[in-house]
């Protein structure tokens, strides 16, 4: 990979990171199958992508929504904003059911464990007694 083809490169994308992330996602994309937009030159495709953003004959535009596509690991659906909406809604409404219950189990512990102190008062009131 010739220096000059990195420092043409940084004319069309400053960003060398950035470079090196659209220049590998358009070689992968020439090893399979796309079309080349300048003469191979006996060059691998890595040095072929470089070039081809050298020379402008590719598109940053489109190699950025590529590498962003190929990234994406959440696929966005077309669903309204009402449906969306009422899904949200329900797990809201789920998770404030949930803690109702909760509740109502926290206060059935409460209520047992006020039963058991109770009746250990009422046992050690009833060996004082007996004494």
């Amino acid at each position: 990979m010739a220096r000059v083809t990195v420092e043409d490169c940084v004319e069309v994308v400053p960003n060398r990171f950035e470079l090196v992330m659209l220049a590998a996602r358009r070689a992968r994309e020439l090893s399979a199958g796309s079309s080349m937009t300048i003469e191979r030159k006996n060059d691998r495709n890595p040095v072929v992508a470089l070039r081809e953003i050298a020379e402008q004959t590719v598109s940053v535009d489109h190699l950025q929504d590529s590498l962003v596509r190929s990234l994406q690991r959440v696929s966005f659906s077309d669903a309204s904003d009402e449906e969306l909406e009422n899904e949200f809604m329900d797990a809201i409404s789920g998770s404030l059911d949930s803690m109702d219950d909760d509740e109502d189990d926290d206060i059935v512990t409460s209520q047992m464990l006020e039963a058991d102190v109770e009746s250990q008062l009422n046992v050690s009131e009833g060996e004082e007694n007996l004494d």
